[in-house]
């Protein structure tokens, strides 16, 4: 028993037994830094760094930043990294400490130091080790999207040498989203450096999870000449199943993007919808009521910044009425002073609203500047959903998508079911016969005309969470709107509803299949066309008019 303890005791005294740190091959790598060889130093980082000691590691990132240092000590060149510098009278002073572990080895002048400097070759050379080792870290963050993001950085690097640390992360990851791409991670690197039959099992996988990083890798097995056939078939039976996952996954964007541009066209049209219906005024001043609206969201954003930084989340409630109310009330004045003046005049309204536009545009560019300005969105509003693999809807997009039906259903409630509404309706279809039976269709009008203008206002307020604002906002938009009111037919609620929803969607799939502009010609022809064997559009006003 005592000669155990005693033995023990020896083995204690004597230390650990030599590691891959201390073998010749690392003492030699620490060697060639410190000599004037441009391939024995990249060499000796490559053994550094292939060892994925994370000593060695911390090693290689002092050189890169030039915090080490070599020493001659009679025949030998130790290699050490440099610390804190101060000053003792005219000498200045270093703290230095040895390679692997950093055990401090004391403070000694400077000018007993040779920089060991880390040219461009020799960062070139450190770079991939240390991302390597950053991403492997950021494995182990609390936030699933660093994690997430890490995953996807091991896929595209295929280092063998992680396969272990991303089995390690799937058996202990609790997300599913982070564990789809880290099991896609896993594949990559076993496709890049497996045995057949794991490459094979790999390509399987790869297919399975839809993945459309793999598809060079896979494109490349499928073609080389070199696999085996079960390895080829593999490599094309996952291409096949991707590109279907594909189809699906631009399908179902492409529906969701032309949603989410046919709620902008709606909240748009809906307030032209009721001017142009009621009045019959071809207001070419609609995109910049909405650009008001968006202004006046940047407005309340920037005072809730400045007054409110603890609630600025919340600055979208408060921009909602804002932008409506400021919309609506430089309606009411346009309405006032030189809309009313034109009425039963289009082709005098058409270009004085086309004036007041130019106008409005060139007070904003004096105001706020003719750079487009940044709407920030709530946090709440960041971000997005997982709905399938590869395809994520933005809550922003969302959200405008359940605005635009809030509106609507506001809207409809607000013109079936309210005074204001049945007023609306009655001159819109018999203005001379209202009028007879006491409605005030002046009240009336400068009412709709606030209302529509309103509802432009809201529409930019929606907008401004999904671009950028500038003075030019609402001109891409009003040739657009113009048409869904003509489609859906005039006054028509539910026709500019089906009109803004059917060009949203079809312009987006043109879009993907002809380029924009020829999408934009394209859906013009088809109106043109529509219009000319439907004059009434797709919803027929219906009723007795003055006129008839």
């Amino acid at each position: 028993m005592k000669r155990l303890l005693l033995l023990l005791l020896v083995a204690w005294l004597a230390g650990p037994p030599a590691s891959h740190a201390q073998s010749p091959e690392a003492l030699k790598a620490l060697t060639d830094l410190a000599v004037d060889d441009g391939d024995k130093r990249e060499a000796a980082v490559n053994a550094l760094g292939t060892s994925r000691d994370p000593k060695w590691l911390a090693f290689l990132g002092a050189l890169r930043d030039g915090n080490v240092y070599a020493r001659t000590q009679g025949k030998t060149v130790e290699v050490v990294i440099g610390g804190a510098k101060s000053t003792r009278g005219d000498a200045e002073l270093i703290e230095i400490a040895s390679a692997y572990d950093r055990k401090p080895l004391g403070i000694v002048p400077v000018s007993s130091l040779t920089e060991i400097a880390a040219d461009r070759r020799l960062r070139i050379a450190i770079k991939p080790f240390l991302d390597a080792d950053e991403t492997r870290a950021q494995l182990a963050s609390r936030d699933a999207e660093t994690r997430r993001g890490a995953a996807v950085k091991l896929g595209y690097q295929a280092d063998a040498g992680a396969a272990a640390v991303v089995e390690a992360a799937i058996a202990r990851e609790p997300v599913e989203r982070v564990r789809h791409a880290l099991r896609e991670a896993l594949a990559l690197i076993r496709l890049a450096h497996g045995e057949a039959a794991v490459r094979i099992l790999a390509a399987q996988s790869l297919g399975t999870l839809h993945s459309f990083d793999a598809m060079p890798a896979l494109q490349t097995l499928a073609a080389d000449a070199g696999a085996s056939p079960a390895e080829r078939d593999a490599a094309r039976q996952a291409i096949r199943q991707i590109e279907r996952w594909s189809l699906l996954v631009r399908t179902v964007e492409t529906v969701f993007q032309g949603a989410s541009l046919a709620s902008i066209l709606l909240l748009m049209a809906l307030g032209l919808a009721i001017v142009f219906g009621l009045m019959g005024v071809i207001n070419m001043a609609h995109g910049e009521l909405m650009m008001i609206g968006a202004y006046a969201t940047y407005v309340v954003q920037n005072l809730f910044r400045t007054y409110l930084p603890g609630a600025f989340d919340a600055y979208i409630v408060a921009a909602i009425p804002v932008s409506f109310l400021a919309s609506a009330v430089v309606g009411a004045v346009l309405e006032r002073s030189v809309i009313r003046f034109l009425y039963g005049r289009p082709l005098e309204t058409l270009l004085a609203t086309w004036g007041i536009s130019l106008v409005l545009m060139q007070a904003v560019r004096s105001t706020f500047g003719a750079q487009n300005v940044q709407v920030e969105n709530p946090s709440w509003l960041s971000g997005g959903v997982d709905v399938l693999s590869n395809l994520t809807l933005p809550f922003n997009r969302i959200a405008i998508l359940v605005f635009a039906a809030g509106v609507l259903a506001a809207v409809a409630l607000l013109i079936a079911k309210t005074r204001l509404g049945l007023f609306v309706r009655g001159v819109t279809q018999n203005r001379h016969m209202a009028a007879c039976v006491g409605v005030d269709t002046a009240k009336v009008d400068t009412l709709a005309f606030s209302l529509g203008a309103g509802i432009a206002g809201l529409a930019g307020c929606a907008l401004s969470q999904v671009g950028n604002v500038g003075p030019d906002l609402g001109q891409g938009y009003i040739v657009d709107s113009f048409m869904v009111v003509v489609l859906g037919g005039v006054g028509q609620l539910a026709g500019t509803v089906y009109a803004a929803l059917g060009l949203g969607v079809l312009n987006k799939l043109l879009e993907g299949w002809a380029g924009a502009v020829l999408a934009k010609i394209m859906v013009l022809v088809f109106i043109v066309i529509f219009i000319q064997k439907r004059p009434q559009g797709l919803f027929a006003m219906k009723g007795r008019s003055a006129e008839a």
